[in-house]
């Protein structure tokens, strides 16, 4: 059988090169371009006014005056039996992860992974990170998965098995955007498939921004479906 390399996989190949040309090379602050700081691509200025989530919901991550459940939360409890957001969707962060998510600056999301590892190294162990997944379509349109790209080096700074196999997203749904939150849900039904039947008991999904949670939350219940008995959450950024 002749292996023929993929679009995809000359792109990840491309930016690990990328990668490692950008780390031989001064560091400097993403945000204000003043000289970056402790092997990060930000300064010590910009990297203390970031808006820390410290206080939040355990299961939610929506922010508190104190860590507790929220009432929602204690209503409906979530397939999900933790979140963990690294921050709050706040300047200077929704500068980052646009520019990211959208724009294709993978310096940012390679800053961003190194933030939420150190966010998420004291957190009780998955034993596998899940990378919430792209449509094969949307993937094509464009040309990465922001989640994979978090997930894959905080899976090598926190010596965590990635799994970014287990989950498929088999429904090309629209933009969770443009939505509400009962739209949201209704969008995502049936949208994950579980692809392997040897399951971790303990998975942490990791994605960019959480805001009604919609799609963490199905992409959790599937994993349940199929026999996983924990599913975390692990997100740069929760709205408020």
């Amino acid at each position: 059988m002749v292996y023929k390399p993929s679009l995809l996989s000359f792109r990840t190949a491309l930016d690990s090169l990328v990668g490692l040309a950008g780390r031989a090379l001064p560091l400097h602050c993403l945000l204000c371009r003043e000289p970056g700081e402790e092997s990060l691509d930000l300064c010590g200025e910009c990297r203390r006014v970031l808006p820390g989530n410290g206080n939040a919901c355990l299961r939610c991550a929506l922010p508190l005056p104190l860590p507790a459940v929220c009432g929602h939360c204690l209503r409906r409890p979530p397939p999900l039996q933790a979140t963990h957001a690294a921050f709050l969707y706040l300047p200077p962060l929704d500068q980052l992860l646009p520019r990211f998510k959208f724009h294709h600056d993978l310096a940012a999301g390679r800053l961003l992974a190194q933030l939420m590892a150190h966010a998420f190294a004291g957190l009780e162990r998955p034993q596998a990170l899940v990378p919430v997944p792209l449509h094969r379509g949307r993937l094509r349109r464009r040309g990465y998965d922001q989640a994979l790209e978090l997930a894959r080096p905080m899976a090598s700074t926190l010596r965590l098995p990635l799994r970014a196999d287990l989950l498929q997203r088999v429904q090309a749904t629209a933009a969770q955007s443009e939505l509400d939150a009962v739209a949201r849900r209704r969008n995502l039904q049936g949208a994950f498939r579980v692809a392997d039947h040897c399951v971790p008991s303990h998975v942490a999904l990791v994605d960019d921004v959480m805001t009604t949670g919609a799609t963490l939350h199905a992409a959790a219940a599937a994993l349940r479906r199929a026999g996983v008995a924990r599913v975390d959450a692990w997100v740069c950024a929760r709205t408020p």
